[in-house]
């Protein structure tokens, strides 16, 4: 951790949203991933596409991305950004019945998008449950953190494994 102020309250202890207002606008990335783990006929049905409700992944990547654009109406302090690019991609585990997600959530402004990435995700793999949870309410989705950011002030910040 770079700073032991948590930046979300005042110096009386109340809740605010961080003034960003001096801060100059830089390209910011954030990438986030997550991993929702499943019966193996479970992922059988989306690899087949199969899966009553249609294309599970298709569907999942549009709710990612339509969640990284609404995460500050979700977040009560999250600052509302202008994203200029979302990219969702799932990878299939078929050797550990898994299904990874990973999201690249990308601005040019005075706040980082860790946020939207990880919101991105995890809806992401919440869409994944909603669709097959008729066949496997078992599902757990597990791991979702920030990877990587880029940008700002603080720079460059990559997860140790």
């Amino acid at each position: 951790m770079t700073d032991s102020t948590l930046t979300h309250f005042d110096s009386s202890g109340q809740a605010h949203m961080v003034d960003v207002g001096g801060k100059a606008d830089t390209a910011r990335v954030a990438v986030a991933a997550g991993t929702i783990r499943m019966q193996p006929a479970t992922l059988a049905l989306i690899t087949s596409g199969s899966a009553r409700k249609g294309d599970v992944l298709g569907i999942a990547r549009i709710a990612a991305i339509m969640a990284a654009k609404k995460t500050s109406d979700l977040i009560p302090l999250c600052h509302p950004l202008a994203l200029t690019r979302v990219t969702v991609d799932f990878e299939i585990d078929a050797n550990s019945n898994r299904v990874h997600c990973r999201a690249q959530v990308e601005t040019h402004g005075k706040t980082g998008v860790e946020m939207e990435a990880l919101t991105a995700v995890q809806v992401g793999l919440l869409t994944i449950y909603d669709m097959c949870k008729a066949v496997d309410r078992g599902m757990v989705m597990t791991d979702v953190r920030a990877v990587e950011k880029h940008g700002g002030k603080s720079g460059d910040w990559t997860a140790e494994v």
